[in-house]
């Protein structure tokens, strides 16, 4: 039970930041999940929980969501989830969280310090960016860092990429799920399917009341600011965590 608490708690936290920053889940569940579970079925059950916060946030987003660029994303994402599914059933988990936090927090350096943040167009970027993203999602949960520098160097804006992120975590997390259970990589619930569901359901929902309100409060700038802090302690998360486990064995 506690487990399930801790899950859930990890859950309504990232939801928050999610419906604030556009980022959240991912970053926070991922690394709660992958201690309690284990990398490999913690990283798969962050791509579950990923999925349903993604579509319920959807919902109440929607309008903002530009889909068109949705579909581009996931779409292009396809192959890399593919890739890491695999990846995750051959390749030791800690050093692919070694390498997947470093290249995150790489670009993320490159996008924060540079003199002048690199611009490029979306149709230069955006397959790059969906290929990339899927990829992480698959082997660390952990989308977000991708797309926050897709967003910064397409200067993107803030509102409509915060809306936009929803269906994309949304279909990745679906997709990482299907491909990884297909590869066969599982996971054990410490409760029924259905109770865990619920309360995940119910975790997701408090996350976005408490997160729409917050954000009637907050700049773009912010929010802006917060989806870049997220999404390099996110990096840092996944480094560390992969750097431990080889560490300690």
């Amino acid at each position: 039970m506690l487990i399930l608490i801790a899950a859930l708690l990890a859950v309504l936290v990232g939801t928050v930041l999610q419906r604030v920053s556009g980022t959240g889940v991912g970053l926070v569940v991922a690394p709660v999940l992958s201690l309690i579970m284990g990398p490999g079925p913690g990283v798969l059950a962050t791509n579950a929980a990923t999925t349903c916060s993604g579509f319920l946030i959807t919902l109440s987003v929607r309008r903002f969501v530009e889909w068109r660029h949705t579909a581009v994303l996931v779409a292009s994402a396809v192959p890399g989830i593919v890739a890491g599914a695999l990846v995750v059933r051959w390749v030791p988990s800690a050093w692919l969280q070694v390498a997947v936090g470093a290249v995150v927090l790489a670009g993320l350096a490159v996008t924060r310090f540079s003199p002048a943040t690199p611009e490029l167009s979306r149709r230069t970027a955006m397959v790059p960016a969906g290929v990339i993203g899927g990829f992480f999602n698959s082997t660390a949960g952990v989308a977000a860092p991708a797309m926050v520098i897709y967003s910064r160097v397409t200067r993107w804006d803030q509102h409509r990429f915060a809306a936009t992120m929803q269906p994309v975590f949304m279909s990745m997390g679906a997709l990482s799920v299907v491909s990884k259970l297909a590869a066969g990589v599982h996971f054990a619930l410490p409760v029924p399917a259905l109770a865990a569901v619920g309360a995940l359901v119910l975790a997701v929902l408090a996350g976005i009341a408490v997160g729409t309100w917050l954000s009637r409060h907050l700049t773009k700038a912010t929010a802006q600011k917060l989806a870049m802090a997220l999404a390099a302690a996110g990096g840092v998360v996944v480094l560390l965590r992969g750097a431990a486990t080889l560490v300690l064995g």
